[in-house]
């Protein structure tokens, strides 16, 4: 049975270095990536006025790949060390991964 997983975390701005920072320091990890992305959604009042007229807000999207047990652990600790940071995530399982030489 497949125990990998696809952790994905979406935070504001001003929480990209924090976490990035958090994630280099966690045993076991070998890496994760990093992307801009554009959250949409009907909770205005989470939105800066420049949001609102826009229609989106600025987002950072970590992907990790992780055993699921591994995931598990970390989302608990990310609970108990961002908890009120507005942090997003969800998990997915990996049906393949690998590298193509």
């Amino acid at each position: 049975m497949n125990d990998q997983v696809l952790l994905v975390l979406l935070v504001g701005p001003a929480l990209e270095e924090t976490l990035v920072d958090w994630l280099l320091l966690q045993q076991g990890l070998s890496g994760f990536t990093t992307a801009a992305a554009s959250g949409h959604g009907s909770a205005q009042e989470t939105l800066t006025l420049a949001e609102q007229v826009t229609g989106r807000s600025r987002r950072v999207m970590f992907h990790l790949h992780l055993d699921k047990a591994q995931a598990q652990s970390m989302l608990d600790q990310l609970r108990q060390e961002f908890s009120g940071a507005g942090l997003h995530y969800w998990m997915v399982p990996l049906l393949a991964a690998g590298h193509l030489d």
